[in-house]
């Protein structure tokens, strides 16, 4: 399981990176303050959950029977398509709906984190 938030840590991270530059050269122009603004708002959280992923990869090297720990990369991935995701479709498109559903976003990545809190305090490392 390491791996696998490894490479999703990875692979976020990347996206952030191509988006970021897509957001500052191509939609500069196309897009609103206001929606341009809204598009970095999700590019924020997403590299920020993207780093998330990645420290919760190489914690279960050290953890690795936490379910816990899994379940708040769990809730970080699906935080990041709740939120992150229903942004970059609202500032495109400006579709209200996008925007109602991005709260649960939000709501995934601050129970992720708690899950994480709660599963550092409570397991122990595995030995080796």
């Amino acid at each position: 399981m390491p791996k696998t938030f490894l490479l999703l840590g990875a692979i976020n991270t990347f996206l952030c990176i191509a988006l970021g530059a897509f957001g500052a050269h191509g939609l500069k122009s196309l897009l609103t303050d206001d929606m341009l603004t809204i598009f970095h708002t999700g590019l924020q959280y997403h590299l920020y959950h993207s780093f998330g992923l990645l420290i919760i990869g190489v914690l279960l090297l050290h953890y690795a029977r936490s379910r816990l720990i899994e379940l708040s990369g769990w809730l970080m991935l699906l935080g990041i398509i709740l939120f992150s995701l229903n942004l970059y479709l609202f500032s495109l498109t400006e579709i209200r709906a996008f925007g109602i559903i991005t709260p649960f976003g939000g709501f995934s990545f601050i129970v992720s984190w708690a899950v994480l809190a709660i599963a550092l305090w409570k397991d122990s490392p595995s030995a080796g």
